[in-house]
């Protein structure tokens, strides 16, 4: 892939949209974040996935692909690979007998807490009070239903 000068298309009129903005952002946080999990085994969507599963009351698959808007199928072979590695084990929804919760292991939760430490938070790209706003209208924005 040719190398893309950002000053050669910063004046775009795609560049003034938010909405690219934002996808780009996610795009090049998420490209950032894979190349440092990636020592562990982990890119972006496992990690998220076995995030998710380290709660007190672990979430369902279905809960997690719709947590992270992915398909079912996506997270099925996410948690079937956590799995395989013993970091995550399928066990019965307290809640719904029929359904299966995603737990993390102690390795899971070991591995967890290893690669929060090589996550950058986008918030230590910019200052605190824009960080602060950043995070509110994100939340809004990807909350909303």
């Amino acid at each position: 892939m040719p190398t893309v000068h950002p000053e050669a298309t910063r004046g775009a009129t795609l560049a003034q949209n938010v909405s690219f903005l934002l996808t780009r952002a996610s795009v090049v946080a998420a490209q950032r974040d894979n190349r440092a999990l990636a020592p562990l085994g982990l890119k972006v969507r496992s990690y998220s996935v076995l995030c998710l599963a380290l709660d007190d009351e672990p979430p369902t698959q279905r809960e997690i692909a719709e947590f992270l808007r992915l398909d079912p199928s996506q997270v099925v072979a996410l948690v079937d690979d956590l799995e395989d590695r013993g970091l995550v084990v399928r066990e019965t929804d307290p809640r719904d007998r029929r359904a299966k919760v995603v737990a993390a292991t102690a390795e899971g939760r070991s591995l967890c807490a290893e690669a929060r430490t090589v996550v950058t938070d986008v918030s230590t790209h910019v200052d605190a009070d824009d960080a602060a706003v950043l995070q509110r209208v994100l939340e809004q924005l990807a909350f909303e239903e």
